[in-house]
């Protein structure tokens, strides 16, 4: 027969059910509670007691395996779970096995559930963890009627233990959610919050709903973040002014630069000034050469605008800083004018360096007869494909492939790759599938246009890409439009100036972590600051475009998301995993410090917990660490002060109606709550995880109590827990640090957070 235990400290519940809260905290949950209704903010989203989104399990699950398809066990919580249900059952006998064993471990697998944390009231982590799942009515009803014994088996929580003794109504509303689609087992029946489980959320518009978190900011211009493909897993992040900073992995920026040509770089002040610092790419062998190359703007001794792209290699001193002293000049190309600088630098599965310039400037490409881009003898407007690992027979620093299309081409440059290009201004290497590889090798760039269409291209070679013919699908020049021998390779994507007015191109999503984005490729605009995705239908080769919405407070209540960005996207990134950033500005100024960086997150789906680990190559580090501050409020942080500031006017309301409690009493010695004391029971994000776990009093002595109508336990563990506390032999696996030895069991989530892998 169960005895129910009184613990000396109960862990901390759901805030509406702690009658020893301060005053101050009942008005904040309250409030909380009441705002976030109102603003239709209550409604759960899938997320797991980790605070992260939902996965796929690698393995089959074998107990909990109504959640195998989609939800927030893997293979080995889904043992621990399954052990904990044996050690449970134990205390039944056949009886009791029959009565409780579905219901016993319908509710320990809702740990399980994709919405596991809004079961569990976990969904931000500053409030307390609930100590079992949000039931319905109804359900709740037949589990206390049939198994009221079990209670004390799931669960330390005094107030639930005393409750389910006086009556099922009382221990029913405890566990109450205050929206009833989301308690078990209405959720499972839900066809709306079920249909698109696990796929990219959109909003009724189409819009995918992405999230971000803040990487870095107080940057001038950020226009580039490259790999060195090295296994360091270190960025590089080059501003306009021509100085270049190392990030590690663990977010930290070296306080000393990688790369400082400030005195060099041709850049100025002025918003929009093309110039400057403008492309930076490693080495496929930097490992072994330490080889990397750099695009920018410079003037030359007679003061003519050049670009120049040049070879540099890293200190044997320090792997963080360039060596001065090792610049090569590789090509320079004259400007006729200030802006159209292009500025992408891209190694291809080849070997060989792609270069992308642009038309020269001014508006319409007004160079010569057809334009600088239709020109094969000009460099401009132009990808260019050399080897920079052999030198020339005529004294250049750079052989030209013997392949590239127009080698044999009479007045062609036979450096020229493709042409018939305005200014691609960002371009990226699919690294393809991560399974099939599919994709991979193709080249993406964004072309900015004239004055009414943007595109986006893949490359390939002999390509032209029709500028200044066609702008997007339509005519610019309509005479040349009309030439039949054009042969142009059309956009796979074209948008109007209603949508944006400078295309940044971006990269296909090959990352891990983010498993629905595979496939994607994900680029924005400059001017507008909207982001965009490009889908390819393999049937029909089209591809379809969706707009990225943020800002979905819904999608986005995860601890560290963002859902706002500066305006300005200046260009996108890949990390060394392949994760996908963007860079951006709220002032588009070389000399204001006004650039982040931001790293895309879905929110409806990840990878299976641990498949993403990596271990950086070790790199010896000389200068300062720089922690990184994030300035962004988060998602959480917002709605924390949206539901204070409805507390407070809640408060003034209260002692504004009930003056005789506005003030204590004449010689009451009692304080009022003050607000530390009420933040003490909502830790911030910078807490440590096990702060987050609830932790059990010690075990009280256990009282003899009536005979369970149903649900009986086995004679045998009838007599195990005669005279003593009930034993918990599934935690003796958990170590008993921050939780009274003995103690009764906690969700196996909240153990395994603790314990560690």
């Amino acid at each position: 027969m169960l005895r129910r235990s009184i613990p000396r400290g109960g862990p901390p519940i759901s805030p509406w059910q702690a009658p020893w809260l301060p005053m101050s905290s009942h008005i904040f949950c309250l409030c909380l509670t009441f705002f976030l209704g109102q603003m239709g903010l209550l409604q759960g989203h899938p997320q797991c007691l980790d605070y992260g989104p939902p996965f796929k399990p690698p393995l089959h699950l074998q107990f909990c395996s109504d959640y195998e398809s989609f939800g927030c066990c893997d293979q080995r919580k889904d043992h621990r779970i399954a052990a904990r249900y044996q050690d449970i059952m134990d205390y039944f006998d056949l009886k009791g096995h029959e009565l409780c064993g579905r219901y016993i471990k319908d509710i320990l697998c809702q740990e399980c559930s994709p919405y596991a944390a809004h079961l569990y009231d976990a969904e931000n982590p500053r409030t307390p963890l609930r100590n079992l799942p949000g039931l319905c009515s109804d359900y709740c009803s037949a589990f206390h009627s049939n198994c009221h014994s079990a209670i004390s088996l799931l669960t330390n929580d005094r107030r639930l233990q005393e409750s389910h003794e006086k009556n099922g109504a009382h221990f029913c509303h405890l566990l109450n959610l205050p929206d009833k689609d989301y308690c078990f087992p209405n959720i499972l029946r839900n066809d709306h919050l079920n249909r698109n489980l696990g796929l990219v959320t959109e909003d009724h518009q189409g819009c995918l709903q992405l999230c971000l978190t803040e990487v870095a900011n107080g940057l001038k211009n950020p226009v580039s973040m490259v790999h060195a493909g090295d296994g360091t897993h270190r960025f590089f992040v080059a501003e306009q002014v021509g100085v270049v900073w190392v990030y590690l992995p663990d977010g930290s920026r070296l306080e000393q630069p990688f790369l400082d040509l400030k005195s060099i770089v041709l850049t100025t002040p002025w918003i929009g000034d093309e110039r400057g610092f403008l492309g930076l790419a490693f080495h496929p062998r930097f490992r072994r050469n330490r080889k990397f190359y750099i695009y920018y703007s410079c003037l030359s001794k007679k003061k003519v605008e050049k670009i120049r792209i040049s070879e540099m290699k890293v200190s044997r001193a320090d792997p963080n800083k360039a060596d001065p002293k090792s610049e090569r000049v590789i090509l320079e190309i004259e400007e006729p004018a200030s802006n159209h600088n292009g500025g992408q630098l891209l190694f291809g599965l080849d070997g060989y360096m792609y270069i992308f310039t642009g038309d020269g400037g001014q508006a319409g490409d007004p160079f010569g007869k057809f334009g600088n881009a239709q020109n094969k003898s000009s460099l401009l407007g132009k990808v260019l494909r050399i080897d920079v690992n052999r030198v020339g027979s005529d004294g250049k620093r750079y052989r030209v492939p013997l392949d590239n299309p127009f080698v044999s081409e009479p007045g062609a440059h036979p450096a020229v790759y493709a042409y018939g290009i305005r200014n691609m201004w960002r371009c990226a290497v699919d690294r393809g599938d991560p399974t099939t590889r599919q994709g991979r090798g193709r080249m993406f760039c964004g072309d900015v246009g004239q004055n009414r269409f943007e595109e986006v291209d893949i490359i390939v070679k002999g390509g032209n890409y029709g500028w200044r013919a066609k702008e997007g699908f339509e005519c610019y020049d309509r005479k040349l439009c009309h030439n039949a021998s054009l042969d142009d390779i059309l956009p796979i994507y074209a948008y109007g100036h209603t949508v944006g007015k400078s295309v940044t191109g971006g990269y296909v999503y090959r990352g891990c972590e983010s498993p629905n984005l595979n496939g994607l490729y994900i680029f924005g605009d400059f001017m507008s600051g909207r982001l965009m995705a490009l889908q390819e239908d393999r049937k029909t080769k089209k591809w379809k475009k969706q707009d990225i919405c943020l800002g979905s407070t819904k999608a986005c209540a995860f601890p560290g998301l963002i859902s706002t960005y500066s305006k300005f996207i200046i260009s996108f990134a890949e990390d060394e995993a392949g994760e996908l950033y963007f860079l951006a500005t709220s002032y588009p100024s070389a000399f204001a410090p006004h650039g982040s960086i931001y790293k895309f997150v879905d929110p409806s789906r990840r990878a299976p917990p641990g498949k993403c680990k990596y271990k950086p190559v070790p790199v010896n580090t000389k200068s300062k660490r720089v922690q990184f501050r994030p300035l962004a409020k988060t998602v959480l942080d917002l709605l924390k002060e949206q539901s204070e500031k409805a507390a407070r006017r809640f408060s003034n309301a209260t002692s504004a109606s009930r003056p005789d409690r506005a003030s204590p009493r004449k010689g009451s010695s009692r304080k009022p709550a003050s607000p530390t004391r009420s933040r003490k029971m909502f830790p911030g994000p910078g807490a440590k995880k096990r702060a987050r776990v609830w932790s059990p009093g010690p075990q009280g002595k256990r009282k003899k109590s009536e005979k369970p109508r149903s649900g009986r336990l086995s004679q045998s563990a009838q007599r195990r827990r005669a005279g003593r506390s009930v034993p918990w032999p599934f935690l003796s696996r958990w170590p008993t640090r921050g939780r009274a030895r003995g103690g009764p069991p906690r969700p196996v989530e909240a153990a395994a957070a603790e314990a560690g892998p």
